[in-house]
Order: structure tokens, then C-alpha cells, then sequence
């Protein structure tokens, strides 16, 4: 039988052996108890590419910024290790919980044949906590401690119209109908503030990966560092910079080869480098204004460059002011362009003579045939979300306690592409994507 047909007959027999041999896997105990105390929810969590605009109720309501002057310990650790000794919420010890309940709405369509394929993504609500926590050391010197769920993204479109079996006769409608990618961090972190002026700081991250494509979870481990520096040549004015290492996860047997084989994903968080300034104003409502500018390198990272993402920059601009004693009013804004590369006039079709593709692709060993690579990477990973608007308020209870709430909406964005389909008919692939978040926080001072 020619090698394709076997191929795309296999995937539905195997789908039970995979799930059954990975429910018989055991999480390691670091996953385990990373996952059991912050209760990470699975989901798409897509926003700027697979990353969060932001960690926290604060952070998250000023647009994500953060880099030159963060207001709790989360945000310090998660933008800026440096900024851990110079903060307002540096002047004692700290402890920060926060939750985020996100709500992405994801609908995916093919449309081939005159027929038309059309789903929403299952699920509505998914919870992502985080902690932090901040304490001076010693002279200059400050601890601080956060782990969060920091990127992830997917969909699940089983059982739907898209989840098509007989679409092309044996061959499926599309493959990329579930996907989920979760990456938490955990981040011990040191900042020093060498005088008045200069501050400088170190994270060591640690990341708890799991990635699901339908053939059962696998997690991995990454090591990396996040190091910062912060300038402040006046009290009203801060100056940030930090820069994140890449961070390779490798996921074992989550994809399935042409001869019908499990094959591993190196899947890299990619690196980044973050700057921001931050202007305050005591005589104007308290007022802070805080501009960051991120650029994250998707080209370059394993996985993300085999379905051909693109370099990102990241536009974020946020507020903060006190109109009455102890209560703050919050807004923010971010752009980022869609990271996906558009692939129209892709080649889908196969030869019926041979029953070999007109075009494959080759992601990492894995051949995929053009059609089935554009159907994965449009509808299955679809990161697309340019621009986030953001509102948030605080208020300060007393010396040790406060609370603060946020709402983030991503403004609907649809991203399609055109070519043939495997029979060599015009098809389209088109995914929408939006989202919202409630974001809430307590902030413990001792």
C-alpha cells in the first residue's frame, strides 16, 4: 500500500495505544507539586504568540508592562530581577497571590469543495494562578521568589465538524484538531542595588513543560536565566532592561511519522529582550506611565521556526494613578503582529499515480505533507491575537494588605490562507481567535 495511505489510516488506530501508554506514565515529583499548588488549567492561553502579556492583576491591567518600574514582586521577577530592590514594594517583605481566569473564545474553517467545515474550539473558563514573594537579605540585596504559568496555547476540536475522518474518502480533514501546550516557570531571583542610580539582578528559571497532541501528555524540562539592570539617573524616572536565554523542552512521542511511529518535539521557548522606561509624577495623582518594548525571537527557536513563526516585537504602554488616597485606577494597551507566517498558493495536492505529495515538509525528522503542515500549523496552533486593551483597579486596605482587580480583552483577529487541498481543489483554512481575562490579587506586606 503506498506509504501515504498507510500513514493517514494508521493515525486513527493508534490514537487509543498512545493515550493508554501514556496514562500509565507518572509525572515526575517537581511537576507534580508545581502543577498541584498553582492548579494550572489546560486551554489556549495564546496571546502574544503563546506568551502572557503579563503575570499578575497589576502587570496585566497596565498593558503587561513592568521592566523599569513593577509594582509587586511577581511582576519583578517575571519582567525585571534587577528592579527587586528598588520598588515600592521593596521597602519590607512581600507576598503576592494572583489568579486569572481566561476565557478565549477559537473557532476554526476549511473550506473546500464548496463545502464549508466550521467549529468552535471546546472549553470556556481556565484558571491560572500565580505566587510571589520578595524580602531584603542584606545590604542592598533582595530575594524574591515566583512561580506562574507563563505561555500556552491549543484547541480542541474533537468530536466537531473539523474532527472529519472521511473527509478525502480515508484521509482526515485536518490534523492539529487538539492540541495543548502548557510551559509554567518557577524563578528564585537575587536583585542588588549597587547605589541610588544602579540595580542589577538575576533569575534562575525553571520550566515545567507539557504538550498534548492528541497522542497523550508528555513534560519536559528547561533551564534558563533572566538577567536585568536598572538605571534610575532621577527619583521620577527608571530605566529597565532585561534579557532572557532560549529554553528547550523536548516532548517525547507527541507526534506520529509516515510509517506510523511516535516521534519527539523539541519545542524552545525562545529568547527575549525586554526594555522598558517608566516616568512618575507625585504631583499628579501619583501618577506612573510605563512604556515597554520586548522583542522575542520565534525565528530562531526549535519548533516555532519548523512551522515558520516569525521574530516578534512588542509594543506595551500603561497607567497607573491614585485620585483619592489608597485607591488606584489602571489601563494599558499592546501590539504585537500576528507571528504567523502567511503561506498563500501553498501546494496541497497529491500525485494519484505515484500517491506521493506534490510538496512535503520536513519538521525534525517528521515528513508532514504540505496540506496536513498548513491545516496543523493555521488551525492547531493558532497564536494570532495583535492587540490587547487592559483596565484594572487596587486598593490599599492598610500598611500590610491590598487587593487588585484587571480585565484584558484581545481584539478579535482572523488570520486565513489559501491553496489546494489533497485532491488538488482550491481550499481555504482560516482560524478567529479573541480572548478575555478577569485577573484578582492579594498582596501580603510583613
Amino acid at each position: 500500500m503506498p506509504w501515504l495511505v498507510e500513514a493517514y489510516l494508521v493515525y486513527g488506530a493508534i490514537y487509543k495505544r498512545m493515550e493508554e501508554e501514556y496514562m500509565n506514565k507518572r509525572g515526575s515529583i517537581l511537576g507534580i507539586l508545581l502543577f498541584g499548588i498553582l492548579g494550572v488549567s489546560s486551554g489556549a492561553m495564546a496571546t502574544n504568540g503563546d506568551n502572557m502579556i503579563g503575570i499578575g492583576p497589576i502587570a496585566r491591567s497596565m498593558g503587561g508592562v513592568g521592566v523599569a518600574a513593577p509594582q509587586d514582586a511577581i511582576t519583578a521577577v517575571f519582567a525585571n530581577p534587577a528592579t527587586l530592590g528598588s520598588g515600592a514594594f521593596t521597602k519590607g517583605s512581600s507576598f503576592d497571590f494572583a489568579g486569572d481566569l481566561f476565557m478565549p473564545s477559537v473557532s476554526g474553517e476549511v473550506r473546500l469543495s464548496g463545502q464549508t467545515y466550521e467549529s468552535d474550539s471546546h472549553g470556556s473558563v481556565f484558571s491560572i494562578p500565580a505566587i510571589g514573594l520578595s524580602s531584603p537579605v542584606g545590604s542592598g540585596m533582595t530575594f524574591g521568589i515566583a512561580a506562574y504559568g507563563a505561555s500556552g496555547l491549543g484547541v480542541d476540536y474533537r468530536g466537531t465538524e473539523l474532527d472529519n475522518p472521511t473527509a478525502f474518502g480515508t484521509y482526515p480533514l485536518i490534523q492539529g484538531e487538539f492540541t495543548q501546550l502548557q510551559i509554567m516557570k518557577f524563578a528564585p531571583s537575587i536583585g542588588y542595588k549597587i547605589d541610588d542610580a544602579l540595580s542589577v539582578g538575576a533569575s534562575a528559571q525553571i520550566d515545567y513543560a507539557t504538550l498534548d497532541m492528541r497522542y497523550g501528555s508528555s513534560p519536559g524540562y528547561a533551564f534558563g536565566l533572566n538577567l536585568g539592570l536598572l538605571y534610575k539617573p532621577m527619583e521620577n524616572l527608571s530605566v529597565g532592561f532585561s534579557y532572557i536565554t532560549p529554553q528547550s523542552v523536548k516532548h517525547k512521542r507527541v507526534l506520529v511519522d509516515m510509517n506510523g511511529d511516535s516521534r519527539d518535539l523539541k519545542l524552545e521557548a525562545p529568547q527575549q529582550v525586554n526594555m522598558g522606561i517608566a516616568l512618575a509624577s507625585k504631583d499628579i495623582m501619583n501618577l506612573l506611565v510605563e512604556a515597554d518594548i520586548r522583542w522575542v525571537g520565534w525565528a530562531n527557536a526549535d519548533g516555532y521556526k519548523d512551522f515558520d513563526w516569525n521574530n516578534q516585537w512588542v509594543y506595551s504602554l500603561g497607567m497607573q494613578v491614585e485620585p483619592v488616597s489608597n485607591f488606584f485606577l489602571r489601563a494599558g494597551y499592546t501590539y504585537a503582529e500576528n507571528p504567523v507566517e502567511n503561506h498563500d498558493g501553498f501546494d496541497g495536492s497529491i500525485n494519484f499515480i505515484t500517491m506521493q505529495p506534490n510538496s512535503i515538509k520536513n519538521v525534525q525528522g517528521i515528513i508532514f505533507p504540505t496540506y496536513y503542515y498548513e491545516t496543523f500549523r493555521m488551525i492547531g496552533f493558532p497564536a494570532i491575537v495583535e492587540q490587547h486593551v487592559t483596565l484594572g483597579a487596587g486598593y490599599r486596605f492598610n500598611k500590610r494588605f491590598s487587593m487588585n482587580v484587571g480585565y484584558t480583552h484581545a481584539l478579535e483577529k482572523s488570520m486565513s490562507e489559501t491553496g489546494t487541498d489533497l485532491m488538488g481543489q482550491p481550499v481555504t483554512l482560516e482560524s478567529t481567535l479573541s480572548e478575555d481575562s478577569i485577573d484578582f490579587g492579594m498582596t501580603w506586606n510583613f
